[in-house]
């Protein structure tokens, strides 16, 4: 397994769960953002807390998760067939919530910003996290772990192809051979 190919798909998987948080069902009606019981933000911290309210949305209201769950598995076959409308589609609702909400947008940029910075320096560290992130979705959702591996092969492979159309770095697999 590379963890070259993961960064750009985390960008995407990132943007489409602030799309998802955004949506009336799961952030209470309030583009951008979720009010908690106190009437503040309740903007989940990290995706942990992100999927436990979702959980909880769905426990209260079934129905409307099941729909929720149709439109994202028909975006995501939507932006298999065309990636790069998802990928400016993306972008310009990441720009219009960034316009809505500056002072979130630089907080993020900066968090994502200090995390790369983590990665380039202890790189070893990092690929060790992403891997036990990755071996837990496994042991939680085992078919869909085998989807993801083969998804990531075949990405190797169309790089390997042609490294062109894949971001510097992830041209195959790495010097180690994984």
């Amino acid at each position: 397994m590379t963890n070259r190919v993961l960064p750009p798909i985390s960008a995407m998987l990132f943007s489409m769960l602030l799309s998802v948080a955004a949506t009336p069902g799961f952030a209470q009606g309030i583009a951008g953002g979720a009010v908690g019981a106190d009437g503040k933000s309740g903007a989940p911290v990290n995706r942990d807390e992100m999927k436990g309210r979702m959980h909880e949305q769905c426990k209260a209201n079934p129905q409307q998760c099941e729909e929720m769950k149709k439109k994202m598995q028909q975006r995501r076959e939507q932006c298999k067939a065309d990636p790069e409308k998802c990928r400016a589609e993306m972008k310009a609702k990441r720009e219009e919530r960034c316009k809505a909400d500056p002072k979130r947008c630089e907080e993020m940029k900066a968090k994502m910003q200090k995390r790369r910075e983590e990665c380039q320096a202890n790189p070893e560290k990092c690929r060790a996290e992403m891997k036990s992130r990755f071996e837990e979705r496994c042991k939680q959702n085992p078919q869909r772990c085998e989807e993801m591996k083969s998804r990531m092969k075949e990405r190797q492979e169309q790089c390997k192809a042609d490294p062109s159309k894949c971001p510097a770095g992830a041209k195959g697999p790495r010097p180690d051979g994984k």
